[in-house]
């Protein structure tokens, strides 16, 4: 049985140097903490990615992926699924995994990315041999500029991932690493909206409800 994970590409937290580690930390402590509604889950860092991998069977990757979309600190985030590092189990994982993307895609393109040198084929040769057996799929074509899939394959030191489309995170740093800061919540719009913003910018907030009227309407 295949194993599918989620991979997460960290933001800003890449620049943040000596101290980037603790901005990990943080950041893998909220994704538990709003994943742990759906079941358990492994999540760890290496290689400038983070990998959550379910591990109970029953667990929703669909659900999981839209609440990991709301975390802050999350550049990029992608459903994918691991194979043998060997070409001929990547390329077969590759037209399982994404076969109804593929089915309904009359374009494509391949990626690859190599971190672990040690794999013998470079990240050219890589895309060469996937795309060359994807090719042979009936009405599916190749389009570099503009493809309809791109799909995309990580040789890491854990194994070989096949992903799809990634998905774009909602960026900022973690919450929980720019300090504390209390917000009045009114009726209108423009105090969650400064809610939001701060929290994207790490600050934990504690929001405080209060009425003012008069109301300008029943959805304030």
């Amino acid at each position: 049985m295949k194993r599918e994970l989620i991979l997460i590409k960290v933001g800003e937290i890449a620049l943040k140097g000596l101290n980037r580690r603790t901005f990990e930390d943080v950041l893998m402590k909220n994704i538990k903490r709003h994943l742990a509604p759906l079941g358990k889950f492994e999540v760890r860092s290496a290689q400038s990615t983070i990998y959550v991998r379910p591990l109970e069977e029953n667990v929703d990757l669909d659900d999981a992926c839209e609440r990991i979309g709301k975390v802050f600190g999350i550049a990029a985030y992608s459903r994918a699924c691991m194979a043998k590092k060997d070409m001929d189990d990547i390329n077969r994982t590759a037209a399982e995994y994404l076969k109804e993307a593929l089915e309904e895609a009359s374009t494509f393109k391949v990626e690859a990315k190599r971190s672990d040198k040690a794999f013998p084929l470079k990240s050219p040769a890589i895309c060469a041999e996937t795309g060359g057996y994807l090719f042979h799929r009936p009405s599916l074509w190749v389009a570099v500029p503009e493809p309809d899939i791109t799909v995309t394959v990580e040789i890491r030191d854990f194994g070989a991932y096949v992903r799809g489309e990634a998905e774009r995170g909602a960026g900022g740093i973690p919450v929980g690493t720019g300090g504390k800061a209390a917000v009045l919540i009114s009726g209108g719009i423009d105090s969650p909206v400064a809610a939001w913003m701060m929290a994207k910018r790490g600050v934990e907030l504690t929001a405080v409800h209060f009425a003012s009227p008069p109301y300008t309407s029943e959805r304030a």
